[in-house]
């Protein structure tokens, strides 16, 4: 009898560790956006096992929790789920395809989870690699920046595996105020694509109006009132409206990832033969922001290109 109870008793421990272990989370890349989801999971109870290239932005998530990877595939080997948040699309490729990489440890029952931004082609090679080992894929990128990403309030635009995006809605109930799944894996990279499209085309033309008011005389702190009364009141003018006339760049959502953006989701129309001149126009100014030395700088710096036009002519 007794032996019994002690096997009953070792055979619960085991599943109980086995539970543990499933819900041990990787997380891949520590930069603005990566840094902040990965500390909210934290401070929600999960385990995380994180990596990130410059190992010493680890440093203060182990201090809340976190252990380190030494590799992605290191990651990947420990933790079920692996979620990347990363800033580019050769990036995102890297991590998967490189040596000590996430494939070298994709195995059947392993779920990949990618919220970076990247064009459909990236998330495709990405979905057919880690699907053809065994795993499971989910592209979910995100809508928001530093401040969203800090509150838990993102958009989540997922696809692909609809029974690993059932698995992953513990994570993104921490990470986001809504999530989408949006059906084939490739619907997730396009419709990010033209939301920072959108916003990307906004920002030129909110830029524009706040150069066109103070040249003419007009005080830019009630341009932004009058706007967030009216029609076009968005939280976009709202929170970047009072720093943009103070210069003030803090980076929430980089001007380099921004045009990165842009040009993906110009790419994006070109193979559907859909016309974007206004993106076009805006792709320009943010790769003008570029060369004036503004990439790290927050997006709305691109306001700076505007100032500095009008200074020239």
């Amino acid at each position: 009898m007794d032996t019994i109870k002690t096997y009953n008793k070792r055979k619960k421990e085991e599943e109980e560790e086995e539970e543990e272990t499933a819900m041990e989370v990787g997380f891949l890349g520590l930069g603005i956006m990566g840094k902040a989801m990965a500390t909210n999971l934290l401070r929600k109870g999960f385990k995380l096992t994180v990596w990130n290239r410059t190992l010493s932005k680890c440093d203060e998530l182990v201090e809340i929790g976190a252990t380190v990877g030494a590799t992605p595939a290191a990651v990947v080997k420990k933790c079920k789920y692996t979620i990347a948040m990363l800033s580019d699309p050769s990036a995102a490729l890297s991590v998967v395809f490189d040596t000590d990489g996430v494939l070298e440890q994709v195995v059947s029952g392993k779920g990949y989870i990618d919220m970076s931004t990247v064009d459909v082609d990236t998330s495709s090679k990405i979905s057919e690699a880690i699907t053809s080992r065994g795993g499971h894929f989910l592209e979910a990128p995100v809508s928001g920046s530093k401040k969203p990403a800090e509150d838990g309030q993102l958009v989540i635009l997922a696809a692909g595996e609809k029974a690993l995006y059932e698995e992953a809605i513990p994570f993104f109930d921490v990470l986001g105020k809504k999530s989408f799944f949006l059906g084939q894996v490739g619907n997730g990279a396009k419709m990010k694509l033209v939301v920072n499209m959108i916003m990307g085309s906004m920002m030129n033309a909110f830029s524009e109006g706040l150069v066109l008011a103070d040249r003419s005389g007009l005080d830019s702190k009630t341009l932004l009132d009058v706007l967030d009364l009216g029609a076009i009141a968005n939280p976009m003018f709202k929170l970047k409206g009072p720093t943009m006339i103070q210069n003030n760049y803090s980076p929430a959502f980089p001007l380099k990832h921004q045009q990165k953006d842009m040009r993906l989701a110009l790419a994006q129309g070109d193979a559907i033969a859909v016309s974007m001149p206004v993106a076009a126009a805006a792709n320009e100014a943010f790769k003008k922001a570029r060369s004036m030395g503004l990439g790290d700088l927050d997006f709305s710096a691109v306001y700076e290109t505007v100032k500095h036009l009008q200074h020239s002519s």
